[in-house]
């Protein structure tokens, strides 16, 4: 599998100017691009108070003119319809504040990215961005129910779990953060969970094993398990090759092997 070239990154521009380049609709759109996100459009001739610019421009020559000014200025560049000269992509986004999914296809195709977005529309319920606002401001409260951050993130796990009390798909999740909170169920650690491939395309996890390796805190895989599945797991997962002890570890531990 070839590598994006591309990190995913939330930037925050609340209150900063961001260089815009551009008139007509392109212009228009980046400038309400920006705006939505709370920054402030500006001209060239600010680009000194920004870090970000985007360049709208018809004119081929004319976008790579300032596309290679505002870079020499510093500023990390968009060019609208030009993928070999951006610094970074726009995301097609879908919005349930202070929830955002970003959708890209690292410049390929952003007709494409809004369709995805568009089929995700009908899945993700309007109430993601109030069980989010709900978890923030309990978010002290779960820091002294659950001390510890590994014992945290697995009573998390469970109470987001497909059917659990915070589903993020129930409409009425946000209804029982309280009640969860104050509960006795307190997470316990997992026994090791065991995945055996049938093949090494990542498409054909079960949703079971595609679950089970975003929650693990402790991936144990036989040495030719492929990048492909193991980048299904969470990034700050520990990661050993077998054969290792699974009682040596604490959290909820998965063993990838071959059928």
């Amino acid at each position: 599998m070839a590598e994006i070239g591309s990190l995913p990154l939330f930037h925050r521009i609340d209150g900063k100017r961001v260089v815009v380049i551009g008139e007509g609709a392109m212009g228009e759109a980046k400038r309400r691009l920006v705006e939505r996100a709370g920054g402030i459009p500006c001209s060239e001739a600010e680009a000194h108070h920004a870090a970000l610019a985007f360049v709208a421009l018809e004119d081929d020559r004319a976008s790579r003119a300032a596309c290679q000014k505002l870079r020499a200025l510093g500023l990390l560049v968009n060019v609208a319809d030009r993928p070999d000269l951006c610094d970074f992509t726009t995301p097609s986004i879908l919005d349930r504040e202070p929830v955002l999914v970003a959708i890209s296809t690292s410049g390929a195709s952003a007709g494409l990215a809004k369709h995805i977005r568009l089929r995700l529309e009908q899945v993700l319920p309007q109430s993601l961005g109030t069980l989010a606002g709900k978890l923030r401001d309990v978010r002290e409260a779960m820091r002294a129910r659950w001390p510890d951050a590994d014992n945290r993130r697995r009573a998390v796990d469970a109470g987001m779990a497909e059917g659990g009390p915070l589903d993020p798909l129930d409409a009425g999740s946000t209804a029982r953060v309280d009640h969860w909170l104050s509960g006795n169920d307190d997470a316990e650690a997992s026994e090791p969970a065991v995945i055996r491939l049938q093949n090494d395309d990542p498409e054909d996890l079960t949703l079971r094993q595609a679950r089970l390796l975003g929650m693990a805190d402790v991936v144990l895989h036989a040495a030719d398990i492929p990048p492909a599945i193991l980048n299904r797991a969470r990034a700050d997962a520990l990661r050993r090759e077998l054969p290792q002890d699974a009682d040596a570890y604490e959290g909820l531990v998965v063993i990838i092997e071959r059928a």
